[in-house]
């Protein structure tokens, strides 16, 4: 019995070991693993500001939006924002709370006054232009948002949802350095060199902010796009099948009606595109992760956009949420893509024959 039992207990022993070996090396193997992660992390934030190009078109594309809709209602300016815009009945009176804010109270203020409310129209068509061509980018750009905000909350009743994004956005790009690549500012930091010194602390901090800005941005779209591709799946139209069909058949949004009757004819399209653009949607943030996968979520969400900005007659909407998603193009790819046009423009403009 003393043999057996001294037998069992080796045994039991013997296991003991090898699970205790198991639990150590899953335990060694999470503490590299945290580790690895927390060094690329670092590693990440610190090293290089990253999605330049991506934010530098995000940046042009979200003041042509501004820009588009400032000149589209350039005529109508008085009677949509200004003195004959019936919700600015009492002035003194906002709809929107952002008026109620003194720094952001100034197109109200002015609504009243038709050359004040145009001067500083103008000023805002001039803050656009300078914010699209990156010139003095660090000034320019609270001037601009606190106009834009100030104009487009004159008559909210006006606006989309592009407006949230767009303040949003601008409120991050304060933190990051969206006229660093294709602007009028890269072009005198590249001749006159940047502000601090490479390795310095100020510049870490810079490029620490930037990095936490861009992730910031890419947090809060894959939020967007998510939930409401949830909220969607929430509701009997989108999980029928049918949700396209009923605005395109609105005065508001069927902007184009031939073209509206010709994309509905068919009800097993109207469901691939009512069920496509909810899956597409709350899939968007897991596309990315891979390459291939990423391909064809930024095709996809590019042509979900191109067709709500033509067929529902929203294009700043759509606008700015493509400059948006232009933060998921890899630098290399802009780069590409710039090289490209920058050569087939100089075979275009080449003289026949000079370059044979």
């Amino acid at each position: 019995m003393s043999a057996q039992g001294g037998t069992g207990r080796s045994a039991v022993a013997r296991v003991g070991a090898f699970i205790g070996s198991l639990i150590a090396a899953a335990w060694n193997g999470l503490i590299e693993s945290l580790g690895a992660a927390v060094e690329f992390c670092e590693r990440w934030l610190f090293d290089g500001k990253k999605a330049l190009y991506g934010l530098a078109v995000t940046r042009m594309l979200f003041g042509l939006a501004m820009l588009g809709l400032l000149l589209s209602n350039f005529g109508t300016r008085l009677y949509t924002f200004g003195s004959g815009s019936a919700w600015n009945g009492e002035i003194e009176q906002a709809v929107s709370d952002f008026p109620n804010i003194w720094i952001f109270s100034l197109f109200h203020r002015v609504a009243a006054n038709d050359f004040w409310f145009t001067f500083w129209y103008v000023v805002l068509i001039g803050l656009a232009v300078l914010f699209i061509l990156g010139w003095r980018f660090r000034i320019v750009l609270p001037l601009f948002f606190v106009g834009w905000v100030s104009f487009i909350e004159v008559n909210d009743m006006v606006g989309d949802q592009s407006d949230n994004m767009q303040r949003i956005a601008l409120m991050l790009l304060f933190f990051a350095d969206p006229a660093a690549r294709w602007s009028l500012d890269a072009r005198r930091r590249e001749r006159k060199g940047e502000w601090f010194p490479e390795g310095s602390g100020p510049r870490q901090l810079g490029t620490v902010f930037h990095n936490l800005a861009l992730v910031a941005l890419v947090a809060q779209v894959s939020f967007v796009y998510v939930s409401g591709g949830l909220y969607k799946a929430q509701g009997d139209p989108w999980a029928g099948g049918w949700a396209v069909y009923d605005p395109l058949h609105t005065m508001r949004f069927g902007t184009w009606p031939v073209l509206s009757e010709i994309m509905t004819t068919w009800g097993p399209m109207v469901a691939i595109a009512s069920w496509g653009s909810i899956l597409l949607q709350i899939g968007f943030p897991l596309l990315l992760l891979t390459r291939p996968t990423r391909l064809f979520g930024l095709v996809g969400i590019l042509g979900f956009h191109i067709a709500i900005g033509v067929v529902m007659g929203l294009p700043w909407f759509s606008l700015t949420m493509i400059a948006i998603d232009a933060i998921f193009i890899r630098d290399r790819s802009w780069l590409r893509l710039d090289a490209g046009a920058r050569r087939r423009w100089r075979e275009a403009a080449a003289p026949s024959g000079a370059t044979a």
